[in-house]
Parts: structure tokens; sequence; C-alpha cells
């Protein structure tokens, strides 16, 4: 959980928050997320993550492209000496990373934003943020 702001060097690598490096690991899994970030899983959540893709259904066309979209990116990321990541140029793409970004911490998973793409969604959300809370009470929360 949290929130950290850091940029990308010139060589597109991310400083990962100190706080969270010991529940990553040496290294985790990175991939295209959704509403335009990148999700990242320690190895222990990405193979929660891979039961909850194997049990979508084969047949259904949805399931296999959104199975296919998700995988083709994903890439194990080491984190080096300096608590710095090194993202594949496919995802810094798609996620429209160029320099400043967000880190969030959203349960088992990291996802990294663009900061203005961050800033927007958060804005979006905090305008809602009573009426999302009232539908997600109904499952318990």
């Amino acid at each position: 959980m949290g929130e950290y702001q850091h940029n990308l060097d010139g060589k597109g690598r991310l400083i990962i928050p100190a706080k969270w490096r010991t529940e990553l690991g040496d290294s985790f899994v990175v991939t295209r997320g959704l509403d335009g970030c990148i999700f990242g899983y320690p190895l222990s959540a990405w193979e929660d993550v891979q039961k909850q893709m194997k049990a979508l259904p084969l047949a259904k066309k949805n399931a296999r492209a959104f199975s296919r979209f998700f995988y083709s990116a994903a890439a194990e990321v080491t984190i080096d000496k300096q608590g710095r990541i090194n993202l594949p140029q496919s995802l810094l793409e798609f996620a429209h990373l160029e320099k400043a970004c967000h880190i969030i911490g959203v349960n088992e998973r990291l996802e990294i934003w663009d900061e203005e793409t961050w800033q927007q969604t958060a804005t979006d959300i905090q305008e809602s943020y009573e009426d999302i809370a009232e539908d997600l009470f109904d499952f318990g929360l």
C-alpha cells in the first residue's frame, strides 16, 4: 500500500520504493495492467494470477484475447543494487512512461503510472469516490 513518485532515468530504469523491496524479493513480474498502467506482482502473487487466468474459459473470445494481451507483455524484472528495475520498452510505450512516474500499492500488486495519467485517474476517482464505495459495500466491504 502507499504511493510514491520517482522518475525514469535515461535507460528506462525506475527506483522501486525501499519499503516494498523486501516484499517483492529480488525479482518480480511486470505486465500490462488496466486503465493504462503497468501491474507488478511478487512471484508468489504471480502464481495466483496464473491460476486465475488458467480458469478463464478458453472457448470465450474475450478470455483468449485478454490472456494473449496480458501474458505477451509479461516480463520478470530484477531489482539492482540501487533498487531499480529496467522496464521493457513495450511496457514503457503501453503506459506512456517517459519521465515522471507514480507507483502505488494495491493489495498484492503494485501499479506504475505515468504521473499525468495517474493525476487524472485519481481526480476522476475522487469525484465519484462515495458512489463507488456505495456500490462496493454491496460486496461486503
